[in-house]
């Protein structure tokens, strides 16, 4: 990933669909004008990647914005994803149909699910996984969905899915910033050729006062979020950054002129635990 020069520069999945090595996220961005705005600046400022999910509430905005930005639908990757309560089979497929018809298209680019099934007695939750699982490989089977992954899923919950699967999963969208470097989960994904995206890449922020941050990024001439962005691709996943500011929308899209060694990745990869947003996929049970 060092070679790259932009964020519309791709990763390739193992079925040859590209997705950008750069997403703009979308939680807790409002519907309506605030949120419209930024995702119109996110397009000018070069991102094709959008990330989106049903829980989010914003897959409407997500839709009208594409369509009003006079980019082929072609050039753009959009993901979104199931809830927990539209788990199962058939649920997951009615989940899919409003998400397409929120969202004013006829395609996604990646379907996730949102959180693993992780509660309740043995063998449960994994055929609930199962379940949702089979209905996002009926969806890939037809082409509605371009590529399909999770999100949140640890190796003990990958590996009891993937057993069974007929299509492996070809993402895994994890929480991972500094002072969260899901080292064991990376890893176990690389292994099997799943790749990792990063939620919150920036910790919901509260990493970038971090001193230790601070001092590289100034060696680079960076902002700490730069650097954040620039760690999470150097460790092999997609960054997917999410503001309304527009200079930050702008910013975190910057982080192609500069490598960090390998010495300071090491430093990151060190740091104490830090910027963590509590939910752990063992537990929540939303």
């Amino acid at each position: 990933m060092a070679g790259w020069k932009s964020v519309q520069d791709r990763v390739e999945l193992r079925n040859g669909c590209g997705i950008p090595c750069v997403g703009f996220g979308t939680w807790k961005m409002p519907q309506g004008t605030a949120g419209a705005e930024a995702l119109h600046q996110a397009l000018a400022d070069g991102y094709r990647h959008i990330d989106t999910a049903a829980a989010y509430g914003n897959e409407e905005t997500v839709g009208e914005a594409v369509a009003a930005s006079g980019i082929p639908r072609e050039e753009l990757f959009v993901t979104t994803k199931v809830w927990n309560t539209e788990r199962g089979y058939d649920a997951t497929l009615r989940a899919f149909d409003e998400s397409c018809r929120r969202l004013g298209m006829d395609y996604v680019d990646l379907y996730l699910v949102h959180w693993p099934a992780a509660q309740g007695p043995e063998g449960q939750w994994q055929r609930t996984n199962a379940e949702t699982w089979r209905a996002l490989e009926a969806l890939y089977a037809q082409g509605r969905a371009r590529a399909i992954g999770v999100s949140n899923f640890k190796p003990r919950h990958l590996e009891p899915l993937m057993a069974g699967a007929d299509v492996p999963p070809m993402v895994n969208q994890i929480e991972m910033h500094p002072g969260c470097n899901q080292e064991a989960t990376r890893e176990f994904c690389r292994e099997r050729g799943i790749v990792v995206e990063a939620w919150s890449p920036l910790g919901q922020g509260r990493v970038l006062a971090d001193a230790t941050l601070a001092e590289v990024a100034a060696r680079y001439g960076c902002t700490p979020a730069q650097l954040c962005l620039r760690w999470c691709l150097q460790r092999g996943a997609i960054p997917l950054p999410k503001s309304l500011d527009a200079g930050r929308i702008s910013e975190n899209a910057r982080i192609f002129w500069f490598d960090v060694s390998d010495e300071d990745l090491l430093l990151i990869d060190g740091l104490d635990p830090l910027g963590q947003s509590g939910l752990d996929p063992d537990t929540v049970d939303f």
